[in-house]
């Protein structure tokens, strides 16, 4: 045999091949055993509630720098508030830090507030706030002394 004769060979399809048919297997699959008991047995729990630290607290940050914010969103991220003030970053920064944290404050389905000229309140869902500083503020309500 010449080596064209044994290389077509080796790629031709064999007539046998073309008539061989495989018969189909019966496939077994172990029983489940899980019900719809096994299911309620377990414990769920929710997702606010790995977050939730033992005491609710209010974090003061004072962002001097855009990478400031990765220690606010933490706080935010572990369930407590953070009062933001803006008055030692330029705008600009810190209008990307507002931008960041409302990113942030909307996956913990929170709430941002602007509570002063350049002060915001940023809370997780847990958190209730009351009122707006702003129109008292406004209205001269206040007394400083």
């Amino acid at each position: 045999m010449s080596f064209s004769s044994k290389l077509s060979s080796f790629f031709s399809v064999d007539d046998d091949f073309e008539n061989y048919e495989e018969e189909p297997r019966e496939e077994s699959y172990p029983e489940s055993k899980a019900t719809t008991e096994s299911r309620d047995e377990r414990n769920v729990m929710a997702l606010h509630n790995e977050r939730r630290p033992l005491e609710k607290k209010i974090m003061l940050f004072e962002p001097r720098i855009f990478s400031d914010v990765k220690a606010i969103a933490s706080k935010l991220l572990a369930g407590q508030a953070a009062v933001v003030n803006f008055q030692r970053i330029d705008d600009e920064q810190a209008h990307r830090v507002v931008d960041f944290l409302s990113g942030v404050v909307f996956a913990v389905d929170g709430e941002i507030q602007r509570i002063g000229e350049q002060i915001f309140l940023c809370t997780p869902h847990d958190f209730e706030v009351e009122g707006n500083l702003t129109d008292t503020m406004r209205n001269g309500d206040y007394k400083y002394n």
